[in-house]
């Protein structure tokens, strides 16, 4: 029983959101990543050319404390390299690199296949539903 449906959505949330992060998890983990890692590596590759640390940091999906450390991380995986900016050397700008792209490309097909077994039970105006309302709900 729930107190009310707005406790009954968030909790049905929370349980989708937990199934979906571990499932992604343990994929990402066959390529020896984290979500947070794959996260950084898909905007560096969509955006096709370096970016700041501090950006990469607004585009991420989850919110993650320490950019510097998640990047120190990749760097010593040889999937990112890093240079400070000329200009403000406050700047470090972030760089994927081509060992990094390879994973990326192996890790595609198998993502996308895990992406639509995730979602297989709902229709194609489900889906279009769905994502219609969870942005709804972000902008709240």
């Amino acid at each position: 029983a729930f107190e009310s449906l707005p406790q009954e959505a968030i909790l049905n949330l929370l349980r989708t959101s937990d199934l979906i992060d571990n499932r992604l998890g343990r994929l990402f983990r066959e390529f020896g990543l984290t979500c947070s890692q794959y996260n950084v590596l898909r905007i560096l590759r969509g955006e096709g050319h370096p970016l700041p640390s501090l950006e990469i940091a607004d585009r991420m999906i989850q919110v993650v404390p320490a950019i510097t450390g998640l990047i120190d991380r990749l760097e010593k995986q040889q999937l990112v390299t890093r240079r400070r900016c000329e200009e403000d050397r406050r700047v470090v700008y972030v760089e994927i690199t081509a060992k990094a792209r390879k994973i990326l490309a192996q890790l595609d097909q198998p993502l996308e296949s895990l992406h639509k077994e995730l979602m297989a039970n709902l229709a194609k105006g489900e889906l279009v539903d769905l994502i219609r309302l969870l942005e709804k709900l972000r902008l709240g």
